[in-house]
């Protein structure tokens, strides 16, 4: 079989663990809150996306060249005639591409559990009708009395 086929396989491997690192590196700054790290994460997300997509798509051309179909049915013939390690390097892709859905999937969970909390959080805090803050940036208190912590 193709030492070009193992090559991309193992490369794809390679970009979907890294994927899937990115994954878990989200899911932290999610549960520690450091959400100014969410952006470079997502870039950096996207552009590992796009180069799991080329490699794909290279794969797909290999699989083509060997007289195989594109995409999943042809990888899976192209591998149960080839080598043990064909077979189990797409084995080890198919493993990492699962846990990368299911890693992704849970961090939308987290994200949308951390907007609703914050429309929540929201919500009750301009449920009394009265801003929050003054003119001056300050926290108007309701009470009106009271002497700043600041103050001493």
């Amino acid at each position: 079989m193709s030492s070009a086929l193992q090559a991309l396989l193992g490369r794809e491997r390679a970009a979907i663990q890294a994927y899937i690192e990115l994954l878990d590196k989200e899911a932290k700054a999610l549960g520690d809150s450091d959400f100014a790290r969410l952006p470079e994460l997502a870039n950096l997300k996207s552009e590992t996306a796009l180069r799991i997509t080329a490699l794909e798509q290279q794969r797909d051309q290999e699989q083509l060249a060997l007289g195989y179909a594109a995409g999943r049915a042809g990888a899976e013939a192209a591998c149960a005639v080839g080598s043990e390690e064909l077979a189990q390097t797409w084995q080890d892709v198919l493993l990492r591409a699962e846990a990368a859905h299911a890693r992704n999937h849970r961090n939308g969970v987290m994200i949308h559990t951390q907007l609703e909390f914050t429309r929540q959080t929201l919500g009750f805090l301009q449920a009394s009708g009265q801003p929050l803050y003054g003119p001056d940036g300050g926290h108007k208190s309701s009470g009106g009395g009271g002497v700043s912590l600041a103050q001493g």
